[in-house]
Formats: C-alpha cells, sequence, structure tokens
C-alpha cells in the first residue's frame, strides 16, 4: 500500500501500526521473515523518500507518550488499589483491628503492646531508578490520583508535551529531596492510619485511648547513607541529610501543634530546637565541597555547642507532648496532639529512620589494620582460624572515644562510617538504634567484625548489624553464616540486648545471575531456614525482621499485577504460617527505589492507598482467621486454589527441581560470551543515567569499556537494558525446560498453587513486554550478514557504498557468532516454555512500534556515520575506530571527538599580530560537516534516547 504523507499524528501512528500488524500477518506465513526488521526497513524508506520527516516525529513522540502515560497512570491506581469512591471506616484494617482486640480486663493492654510494636518499614532508597522527569512524575502520580481517567487527561497532556528523559545531572541532592517528598507523603499516611486506630480505640476505650501511642509501621531512608561502592559521600554530606531530616521533624512538630496554652511548652521546646538545627545546618558543607580544616572545624563546633537546644533524643518531645495530651479539653486538640506523638515516638528526631550501607571488604579492611589474618576472610578453608581470630579480638575490645578530629583524619571507610554513626547518634539523634547493611556478606567472620567496630566504637547497643543475602553462594550459605555467628557468645548477647536479628534480602542479583522466580525460591528457603535456626538456638522471643531489598521491575523482584501480591510474593504466606506458629514475631521491611518506587507515594492519596494494602498485608490473620481480602491471594477464580494447602510446598521435590533446573538455564546463559555482547555492544548507549551514582569506567580509547560478563556492569542497568532490547531473559529463560521437567504437574501447579500462580505473573509480565522477534532484530542489526544481504539487493548505489562499509566495521567488532548462539539458546527456552504456557501474552503493537522506530533511527545514524571526512588519528583514534565506537552508539564521545577534530569556530588567533610573519594556519571550518553530519546525528540519538524513555514507560519501570 502506498503511504500518502501526512503530517497528522495519529494519521501517521495508525499507519506505522498498520505496517505492524501486516508484517506479523506476513511473517506467520514466512518464517524467514524478522517482522521488527521489516517494518525498521520500511520506516527508513519512508524517511529516504521524505514521507516521514524529522518534523513528524516529535508530534508523533507526544502522541505516543500521552498513549503510554496514560496507560501507566491507569496501572499506578490500580497497583495500589486506590478506591474510586467513599471508603467505609468501619471496614477498615485500623477499625477492625480494634474490633478484633480481646475482650477482659487486660484487654486494652494487650492491644496497646500489639500496636506499639513496629511491624512493617517503608525504605527509600536511591538506586539509579530516576528515569523521568521529577515534573514528568508529578504529573504522572497526580493524574494516577483523580478518580477516572478523563479527570487526569489534562495532567497526561502537560507530561507528553514533555521529554521522558530523566533530569540531568541528577546529584545526591536530587535523590534526596526526592526521597524526602515521598517520605513526608509516607508520614502523612501513616498519620491517618494512626488516626483511624485511635478513632475506634476511642470508641471503644474513651477513658483510656489516650494513653495509646501507635507505631505500627515506619518510614526509613538510606538516601546520603549509602557508601556501598561510593566514595563520593563525605560523612559531613551524611550529617547535613540527618540534619535535615531532624528540621523536617521538628518543622512539623510545629505546623501540627495545636495553638493552645498547654501546648505551650513543649512548642517553646521544639521551637528552640529547630532553631538551633538551623543553625548547625548554616555553617553545614555543601555537597560536592571538598571543605577545608576550618570549616570543618566549624561545623563541628556548631553541632557540639547546639547540642542541648537542638535536642538529640526524642524522650524531652514525647513527654511534652504527653503531658500537652493530657491537658487538652478539646476532642480534635487531643487526637492532633496523639497522632503528633506517635510519628515522634516511631520516627524520633527525624522524618525517617536512617538506614546505613556499605560493602564486607570494607568491614574486613578496617579490621585488618589490628588482626594478623591469613588469606581472605571468605576463605573455607581458613574459616575455623578467622573465626577464632576475631573471636579472640572480640574478647579483648575496649571503646575508644569519638572526636571530629578523629572523624576528619580517619581514611578507612569502614571506621569513618562507623564513627560517623557515632557522632550522629551523640549529636544528632540517638532516639533509636540505626540499621547498619552490609552488602555481600558470605562469611560469619564479616558479622562478628562489623561487631567488633561498634564495639570498638561505642555504638554495639544502638546498630542493627545486617547482612545481605543477594548472590546466589550468600542465598545457599546463608545460615551457615549466620550460624556460625550465634556459635559466638559474644554475638548471642547482642542480639539478646538488641532484641533482633536483622537480614536482608536482595532481588537484583540473585535475579540477574539466577533468574528472578529461582531467585524467590532460594530466598524462601532461606527465610524458613532462619526461622528454624531461631527456634533450635531458643531465639524464639528474638524479633526477625526481614528487609526486602527489590527493585520496581519483575526482573528485580517487584510483583507487576499489584502492591498486594508483590508484599505477598516477598512474604508468602507459608513462610508468615509457620514464624507465627513459632512464636516469632516478624518485622517486615520493604525497599521503594528511586522515581518509580517513589509514585507509590507521589501524592498523599496513592500513599494512603499503598499503606492501605500494606496494612492488610500485614494484619490479615489478626483480624480473620482467613484471608478476607478480595484479590489478595492470586489464582484463578474456579480452581479452588488455597494458600493453606498450597501444592508448592506438598510437592517439595518437584519445586526444588523445576528452580534447580531454572537456575542452571539461567547461570549457564549468563556464562554465555553472546548474553554479554547483547548486553554490553550498545545496551549501555540505549539509557541516560539515572543515578548520582560514579559513571562507568572506560577504555583505553576513550570509548565506553567492552563488557565480556554481567558482573562488569550492575544489576539496574542490566535489567534496564533487558526492557529496551525487548526480551526479559533474567524473569524468562530456564523456565521452560525446567516446566518440560514435568508438564502436568507444572499446570497443575499453575492452576492451584497460590504461591506458583502468583510467581508465576511475573514471567507473564514478562512475556508481554518481550517479544524475540524484537531480540532478533537488535542481534541482527549487529550481523555483518545481514546489511550484506542488504546491500545485494538494494536499487540505490549510494546506500550500497554505507551498506559495505558498516558491515565491515561489524566484522572488526566480530560479534554474530556468539549472538546466533545466544540467540538459539534463548529460543529453545521459549520454545519449551509457549508449550507449556501458551496461553502466554505478547507484546503490543505500540510498544513493538517503538523498538521499530528507534531501529530506525539508530540504522539512520550509522548511515550518516560512514560519511565522516578521513582525518589523521587523534588521541590514538583511527576513523576505523571511530566508526567503531558509532557502531556500539557512543555518540557523544564521538561527537566530543569530532568537534575537536572538525571545529566550527574559526581560529582565534586570525588577525592577531605576534610581531612576526604569520606561519601555516588551518584556517577552514567545518560548518556543512556540522549542519549535515554531526547536528542530525546529535538530534537522532535524542530520538533514540527519547524513544527509550517511552519503552520505559510501557514496560513499567526504569530497571
Amino acid at each position: 500500500m502506498q503511504h500518502e504523507p501526512s503530517r497528522k499524528p495519529e494519521d501517521l501512528e495508525d499507519h506505522l501500526l498498520g505496517l505492524i500488524e501486516a508484517a506479523r500477518d506476513q511473517a506467520r506465513e514466512d518464517p524467514f521473515r524478522n517482522p521488527v526488521l521489516a517494518v525498521t526497513l520500511a520506516i527508513t524508506r519512508r524517511f529516504d523518500r521524505g514521507e516521514i520527516s524529522a518534523d513528524d516525529l516529535g508530534p508523533l513522540f507526544a502522541r505516543l507518550r500521552a498513549e503510554s502515560l496514560t496507560a501507566r497512570a491507569a496501572r499506578l491506581r490500580s497497583y495500589v488499589g486506590l478506591a474510586t469512591g467513599p471508603v467505609d471506616p468501619a471496614a477498615s484494617v485500623p477499625a477492625r483491628l480494634v474490633t478484633a482486640a480481646a475482650d477482659g480486663h487486660d484487654g486494652f493492654d494487650r492491644f496497646a503492646a500489639f500496636i506499639h510494636r513496629t511491624a512493617f518499614a517503608v525504605v527509600f532508597t536511591a538506586h539509579p531508578t530516576f528515569g523521568m522527569p521529577r515534573v514528568v512524575a508529578n504529573l504522572l502520580a497526580e493524574a494516577a490520583s483523580l478518580p477516572d481517567a478523563a479527570a487526569g487527561a489534562a495532567l497526561i497532556e502537560r507530561a507528553a508535551a514533555l521529554s521522558t528523559r530523566p533530569d540531568a545531572p541528577i546529584t545526591l541532592d536530587v535523590e534526596f529531596e526526592q526521597a524526602c517528598a515521598a517520605a513526608n507523603n509516607g508520614r502523612l499516611a501513616l498519620d491517618a492510619f494512626n488516626g483511624a486506630l485511635l478513632d475506634a480505640a476511642r470508641a471503644r476505650w474513651p477513658e483510656r485511648w489516650a494513653e495509646l501511642t501507635p507505631r505500627p509501621f515506619a518510614i526509613a531512608s538510606w538516601v546520603g547513607c549509602d557508601t556501598d561502592g561510593r566514595t563520593d559521600i563525605g560523612w559531613w554530606d551524611t550529617l547535613r541529610y540527618r540534619l535535615i531530616s531532624k528540621r523536617m521533624q521538628f518543622d512539623r512538630v510545629m505546623r501540627e501543634l495545636p495553638g493552645t496554652a498547654g501546648c505551650r511548652t513543649v512548642r517553646a521546646l521544639a521551637e528552640d530546637a529547630l532553631a538551633a538545627v538551623n543553625r548547625q545546618l548554616a555553617v553545614a558543607p555543601r555537597l560536592g565541597e571538598k571543605p577545608s580544616l576550618e570549616s570543618v572545624h566549624r561545623f563541628a563546633l556548631a553541632l557540639i555547642i547546639e547540642r542541648e537546644r537542638a535536642q538529640t533524643d526524642a524522650g524531652a518531645l514525647v513527654a511534652g507532648l504527653t503531658a500537652a495530651l493530657e491537658t487538652a479539653d478539646d476532642a480534635d486538640d487531643k487526637r492532633r496532639i496523639a497522632i503528633l506523638r506517635a510519628g515522634v515516638a516511631t520516627h524520633g528526631l527525624s522524618n525517617a529512620l536512617p538506614h546505613f550501607r556499605l560493602n564486607a571488604s570494607q568491614i574486613h579492611n578496617a579490621v585488618r589494620r589490628v588482626i594478623d589474618l591469613e588469606g581472605e576472610p571468605a576463605d573455607a578453608a581458613r574459616r575455623r582460624s578467622h573465626l577464632a581470630t576475631i573471636h579472640a579480638l572480640l574478647n579483648d575490645v575496649r571503646p575508644v572515644a569519638v572526636d571530629f578530629g578523629a572523624l576528619a583524619a580517619e581514611r578507612a571507610s569502614a571506621a569513618r562510617l562507623m564513627m560517623t554513626i557515632a557522632q550522629i547518634l551523640k549529636h544528632v539523634d540517638g532516639t533509636h538504634p540505626v540499621r547498619f547493611l552490609i552488602a555481600e556478606t558470605e562469611t560469619g567472620y564479616t558479622l562478628l567484625a562489623a561487631l567488633w567496630l561498634a564495639r570498638h566504637y561505642g555504638i554495639a547497643d544502638k546498630l542493627e548489624i545486617t547482612p545481605l543475602f543477594e548472590t546466589a553462594s550468600a542465598l545457599e550459605q546463608g545460615i551457615r553464616v549466620l550460624d556460625d555467628a550465634l556459635r559466638n557468645p559474644h554475638w548471642r548477647q547482642y542480639l539478646k540486648r538488641i532484641g533482633r536479628l536483622t537480614v536482608q534480602f536482595g532481588y537484583s542479583d540473585s535475579g540477574r545471575y539466577v533468574g528472578q522466580l529461582a531467585a524467590t525460591f532460594w530466598i524462601e528457603r532461606l527465610r524458613l531456614r532462619i526461622t528454624e535456626m531461631l527456634v533450635q538456638n531458643g531465639l524464639a522471643d528474638i524479633e526477625l525482621a526481614i528487609f526486602d531489598t527489590h527493585g520496581e521491575s519483575i526482573g528485580r523482584g517487584a510483583h507487576p499485577t499489584s502492591l498486594r501480591d508483590r508484599l505477598a510474593y516477598l512474604a508468602p504466606e507459608d513462610a508468615r504460617d509457620r514464624a507465627r506458629k513459632a512464636g516469632i514475631k516478624v518485622r517486615l521491611e520493604s525497599s521503594f527505589q528511586g522515581t518509580d518506587g517513589y509514585l507509590l507515594f507521589g501524592t498523599e492519596a496513592l500513599a494512603e492507598a499503598s499503606v492501605a494494602r500494606i496494612s492488610e498485608h500485614v494484619y490479615a490473620l489478626d483480624i480473620a482467621e482467613d484471608d478476607s481480602f478480595a484479590d489478595y491471594a492470586l489464582g484463578d477464580e474456579d480452581s479452588g486454589a488455597d494458600a493453606k494447602d498450597d501444592p508448592i510446598y506438598s510437592e517439595p521435590d518437584f519445586a526444588l527441581e523445576f528452580f534447580t533446573a531454572a537456575r542452571q538455564d539461567m547461570e549457564a546463559l549468563v556464562d554465555d560470551p553472546g548474553y554479554a555482547a547483547l548486553l554490553g555492544t550498545f545496551g549501555p548507549s540505549l539509557i541516560d543515567r539515572t543515578g548520582s551514582r560514579p559513571v562507568a569506567r572506560q577504555s583505553d580509547n576513550g570509548g565506553p569499556a567492552r563488557i565480556t560478563h554481567p558482573r562488569q556492569m550492575r544489576a539496574i542497568p542490566n535489567n534496564a537494558i533487558l526492557h529496551q532490547l525487548g526480551f526479559l531473559a533474567n524473569s524468562l529463560h530456564g523456565i521452560g525446560r525446567a516446566a518440560q521437567r514435568g508438564p502436568d504437574l507444572f499446570r497443575d501447579l499453575r492452576r492451584d498453587s497460590v504461591r506458583f500462580s502468583r510467581a508465576f505473573r511475573l514471567v507473564q509480565h514478562a512475556a508481554s513486554v518481550g517479544d524475540l522477534d524484537v531480540m532478533r532484530a537488535y542481534i541482527d542489526t549487529l550481523d555483518p550478514a545481514v546489511w550484506l544481504e542488504r546491500a545485494r539487493r538494494t536499487q540505490k548505489d549510494f546506500r550500497r557504498d554505507e551498506l559495505v562499509v558498516i558491515a565491515g566495521a561489524l566484522e572488526r567488532l566480530d560479534l554474530a557468532s556468539a549472538l546466533r548462539s545466544l540467540f538459539g539458546r534463548l529460543t529453545r527456552d521459549w520454545l519449551d516454555l509457549t508449550a507449556a504456557a501458551p496461553d502466554l501474552p505478547v507484546m503490543s503493537a505500540r510498544l513493538t512500534l517503538l523498538h521499530a522506530l528507534r531501529l530506525a533511527l539508530i540504522h539512520r545514524i550509522w548511515f550518516l556515520a560512514v560519511h565522516i571526512p578521513g582525518f589523521r588519528p587523534q588521541a590514538g583514534i583511527s576513523r576505523e575506530q571511530l566508526l567503531e565506537r558509532f557502531l556500539r552508539l557512543d555518540i557523544d564521545g564521538c561527537l566530543k571527538l569530532l568537534d575537536e577534530i572538525f571545529p566550527v569556530t574559526p581560529d582565534p588567533t586570525l588577525g592577531l599580530n605576534f610581531g612576526e610573519p604569520a606561519g601555516p594556519r588551518d584556517v577552514g571550518t567545518y560548518e556543512a560537516e556540522h549542519a549535515n553530519l554531526f547536528q542530525p546525528i546529535r538530534r537522532m540519538f535524542d530520538q533514540v534516547r527519547e524513544i527509550s524513555g517511552m519503552i520505559q514507560h510501557e514496560v513499567g519501570a526504569f530497571g
């Protein structure tokens, strides 16, 4: 069909979507035809004929953005279960909790003890997933908060007029501001929940309700406190962020306190403290500064001099609020004060509780200064001797004094962080113990070494040492790590004194190395073994805190269908039930990462809905004998699936074999050279920088480093690149072969197992946003044979020459063989999966079109790059090497180099008299090259990244 040129975006979109559908139909008849590459070629030809111009893409992109954002807003609203009408207060969790409280003389006291324990914490992290502009995120959240799509259409239209690409630069300050905005909405939602709880309690216990200080949920954050793999965060930055959090807490107190005489004393305390904190912040060094010793000294003195006025413990503030509550006469005033007191009792003098994080190797390096350790701590052959050595060190540890001078002089990162925490507890807020997360914990020695450091700096009683189990080996060896620590009397005494064992489970590295479904099985297995270990060691009276650190995409552990299912996926019914039967109190914590995660708390309405879903998850068994929340457990409506009699647990052998087979296939995929080539060739260049972490390392010739194994990139870009290449291998691969081990049992589990069907929804979602035809199009784009075949068929001499040059450059990259082998591996497993689950959804035509459009732009960039004039090697880079960098889409680096080689501005020395005869100069400029080559390449690459942002919205998360 001949396309008539049209500038109307809706007509152009309809035409291009028609091309997608027609190509798919033709591919069903012609198995050798790739429908995505066919549409890419069709779009390229329309560009060549002028039927699509650069000016057409802007309106088309705005239309596609609006459609993606509209769909995402609807999903967000549905995901958190935002009600469309009024909610019956009597049916809410707070009211039902009060109703379910025991009768009798001690009923109130038992309820008070129950609701005074924090059962869940929302943790905002600064993972680099800030994948969209803040203004777009705000508009998206506002649109999702409105009762219907039509009401939010104007907001979506405003958002669609803006770029999808993230703000630049994204600094730690920007991340902190966004985390604080989400935390503020979270705090408002907690206040609303606590208010409803107090209202119900007042109706049941009118004489005693004011004694309650409910703390069921907490807000926490590690933004500004996460130093794992980072050297760009100074200790003064961390202190400044904690002071800002403290100021926000006092701002809240001043804002919410009634203006009554009974509140005068506590208001004066808060007012004085707020003024003191502001004076401390006035002299705090700013982000990015390398402060002088004088400025550090000035900041330290402000912290010390203002310490008493600024308050360092919430006890006096809580006491003042209690006194104000007792003297208040007005019912609304009493309610406001009671809610405020609950927030202060939960969070101390902070807007959000702090989580600090570093790496196990940093702990080991700090302790090496005082211990003569042979070999590495993870060396299994020396395990016993290492444990004995650290035990001996713990026997003799004595706390040392910590001052800001010692902190300023300290060079070891773990010691410096311990000292920073000591100063925060001493001079900022010491109300509650703080979380201390240790990444890559693979030996009990790490926990004991961290305990020695905590004792050495005098903060062991205020530090919750938390191992992170995420790698495959850590998930397998995690129970031995904890058991080795528990065999040490110092660790057992520490746990009993602090009253809590805290563990962190990671879903990012585990998901990308063993596959997401397999990862959740191994995590649940470790969780059950920890419960058994506590019982066997007589520690059932110790609270178990489990912090699930997952991303916002399925490849990193976020369930796609609803927040209810996400929470149940992370904390399955069986694991929770076993802990309950063992008498172990469990505190659950869950991460919400970057812009994608903060969206769930993007408005007060979204935050309240999120907290409502959390409360249903946490308290389901406290207000009903079985799960009475609609859609809480997944499974087909007519299947009779029962979470209490789940066959995944009654068929443990099949489950073990299934997830082991999936894991083995994923591990083999990760080690496949073609997988590294797929991820690393131009995948990293498809995505913008989405966080404040330092950029990736560079190669010797200035371009992006050649990736030879996925471990050379972080989990988030790894996952994001899979989104961008159109096949979510870490959620799909290996499931097919695993299913074929027992196809009938696999189908039975999908039908009858709540746990398995919930997990399988990740596979279903991955299939809906993935397509092997899309991935094949990217692989074929890197295959010189495809370009040579195209050169053989083309009727245009100029295009034939371009195609041959590109094929030659691709031959030098030498990727095709490994990529073809990889595609065969992926296809074989996909065929097994579709045979076992023929009902899997397919990628939408709109998402497929985005991939085809972007491929067409990439090809056009390459066509222009071929015409870059020859030049002498610059900075060790030849024209051939530059073209190879263009093929890897290192466009920013290439254009920067070309600006130097082909300047657009004339030589600034021309016309100046230097007092002697003028020597030869290159007097030419290169306006034509810039206008015809470099600027169009820049414009098209911006469009490539723009499409990446739209793909992010279609998939539902950045990475």
